[in-house]
Order: C-alpha cells, then structure tokens, then sequence
C-alpha cells in the first residue's frame, strides 16, 4: 500500500514542483485577482494568467514540443500562431473594424502628437542597449513605449521570442495602469490653466473621407516601410470593412466573435511562454523597469509635443491631449478627458483625443517596422 501511494507521489505534480513554480503560480493567480475582482484589462491578463498557471504546473505537458514518439501538447500548436506573427496581425484587423479615424482625418496635426509619444520605444531601446542587450532584444523592449500588446508581441515574436512573456506581460500591465501612470505625468508638464482650454468642436468627416483614408495610408505607409505590411494592412483593411457599409455582418464579426476568439488564443499561449526560469530572472526586472521608462516617455513626448502646438495655435490646442498619443486605444483618451474634466467641467476633450490616440496605433505600428526593418 505505502509502495503505490509512494508510486502515485512520485508520478504526480507535486515531486516535481519547484519553488519557482510556486512563486509563478503565485504571481499568476495575483493578475486572476486583478483581471476578475479589479477588472484590469480582463479579456487578456485571464487568458495570459491562465496560461502562466497551466504551464507552471509540472508534467502536463501543454508545452511540450513533438518528438519521441509524443505528438506535442496543445499550447504547443496553439503558440504556432504567436510564434509565426499570425495572431497579432489578426488583432489588428479587429481593432481597424473598430476604430473610427474621423477625429484624425478632421484634425491631421494630430498626428505628430501620435509620432512624438513613439519617443518612449527609442528611449528605451537605447537603455537596453546601454544594459547590454542586443539590438533585436533592446527593439522588442523599447516598442512597450508604444502601449500597443499585439504590436509588442508582432515585435518580439520576429526579433527576440525568449522574452515573449516578459515583454508581453510588462506591455499589458501598463496599458492597464494607464489610468494611474498618466495622470502625474500630465500634472507635471502642464499648468492648470492649460488643462481648462476648450477646444472647437471638430468639423464633419465625409463618408468619402474614411473610404479613402485607409487606402491611401496602406499604400504610402507600405511603400516607405515595408516591413510594416502586417499590422498597418491588417489595421486599414479592419477599418476599410467597416467604413464601407458594404458587409455588416463581417464587421460585426470582427468587432465581436472574432475579436474574442483570437484575443484568448494570443493571451493564454503568451501566458504559456512564462516558464519560471524565464520570468524569475534578472533580465526580467529589467524589461518591467525599462517598460516602465518607455511608456512614461512616450507619455511624456506626447505631452511635450502638445506644449508645442499649444503655442504654434496660440492657446486654441489643448496640451494635455499630446498624453493620448500612446497606442492604448482608449483608454488613454479617457484619461484627457478625466483630467481636462477636473480641471474645468464644461471641458469635453474625448473626441480631440481621440486623434492622436488612433494616431498613435499607427504610429507604433510604423515604429515597430523600423525596428523590423534594421533587426529583422
């Protein structure tokens, strides 16, 4: 009797379990609790927990790559599509179908409020270079300055998929405390005074407007940066379904059913990635705190570039809509508005937001092609 139970022991989990995977599991069942009690970006941190709880725990497998006489676990084949840049693209056209580019179309200065938040991924991938990292592990960290999860996963899956899990985790912590992070950031390089300017109401974007839109940036966008044919493509082809009216039903789809489908594929495989040997290290701790420096960075260059169309216009912009020039659509938005609301309750800065904002997920997906471009 005591040689089977012994037999069972031995054969189980629990003889093979190690204080690292304790500690993981730990840290995995802590963003369960975030995701479902706190509901800090829930779609992706259950998923990503999920997976992080699945593959911490010994002997299942799911990991577990063909060979042996063994066919392979199932998150093996499912992180095919994370490992071949199949899922992020995906996303993208996901997110095309349910961003509306009007606000930017109706005011295009915006944009460079978008291309000035994008100095985070550089400032970061410089510090990780001056930690010595390599140049493809430094662009996989520094594109978490653009607050886009699917970008920084593209981004790392090409150029460094040992540090999927890091990088992704780290991107996906701080697009969900954007709401805590920004704020500061905004008080500090901002007066009072500024956060109460009122901004015109934005003209009317013609429907030809939004067709033509996602054309013409596919194609200027593709021919100067090639290799950010993936995500751009994805994104203005997402947006290009939706402003034709022509297919309500695919659009639905991608808006809805689609969406959700990729969106636990991509987070529990990236979950599965966060092996306790990977996430315990030291070079971890580095990621999170230069994550950390790029998106605060990002916010930061937004907000100065703000600074500068404030005076270029004469105090008709707003400076504290530059915040939303990070990727993390919409939330950042919504910050503008929070903090301009604070400051003077009649102020509506949504929608002037909203530019930069979509300008942004442009901005880091055209970012992450000039890394791909250089290290790919």
């Amino acid at each position: 009797m005591l040689e089977a139970i012994l037999g069972i022991f031995t054969e189980s989990g629990f003889s093979e379990i190690t204080y690292k995977n304790i500690i993981v599991i730990g840290i995995a069942c802590i963003f369960l609790y975030l995701a479902i009690k706190k509901g800090y970006e829930p779609y992706l941190l259950i998923p990503i927990a999920f997976g992080m709880l699945l593959v911490n725990l010994p002997l299942g497998g799911l990991m577990a790559s063909p060979g042996n006489g063994t066919n392979g676990g199932l998150l093996y084949y499912l992180y095919q599509g994370t490992n071949l840049g199949i899922y992020p693209p995906l996303i993208f056209l996901c997110l095309g179908a349910t961003t509306d580019f009007a606000p930017l179309i109706a005011n295009p200065k915006t944009l460079l409020l978008g291309g000035a938040a994008q100095i985070g991924i550089f400032i970061a991938f410089f510090g990780a270079i001056a930690l010595g990292m390599t140049g493809p592990e430094s662009a996989s960290i520094g594109i978490i300055g653009g607050a886009d999860g699917p970008t920084a996963i593209f981004t790392t899956s090409r150029l460094a998929p040992h540090l999927l899990s890091a990088i992704a985790l780290a991107a996906y912590s701080y697009m969900a405390l954007v709401p805590i992070i920004q704020p500061p950031i905004m008080k500090l390089l901002t007066t009072e005074s500024q956060r109460k300017i009122k901004m015109e109401q934005l003209r009317n974007v013609s429907h030809t407007e939004k067709i033509v839109f996602p054309i013409v940036v596919t194609i200027f966008t593709i021919l100067i940066l090639p290799s950010s044919a993936p995500l751009i493509g994805m994104l203005m082809l997402g947006n290009l379904i939706k402003e034709s009216g022509q297919v309500p039903k695919i659009t639905e789809t991608l808006q809805n059913s689609f969406m959700y489908i990729i969106t636990i594929l991509l987070g529990i495989t990236v979950g599965a990635k966060a092996e306790a040997d990977i996430l315990l290290s030291m070079q971890t701790g580095k990621i999170i705190i230069l994550g950390l420096i790029a998106f605060s960075a990002g916010t930061a260059g937004g907000l100065l570039m703000g600074q500068v169309m404030y005076r270029l216009s004469k105090g008709k912009i707003n400076p504290l809509i530059g915040a939303a020039g990070v990727s993390a659509v919409p939330m950042a938005a919504r910050v503008v508005q929070k903090e301009g609301a604070k400051a003077n309750p009649s102020n509506f800065l949504l929608m002037h937001a909203m530019g930069p904002n979509v300008a942004g997920v442009i901005g880091s997906a055209v970012a992450a092609g000039v890394l791909l471009q250089y290290f790919g």
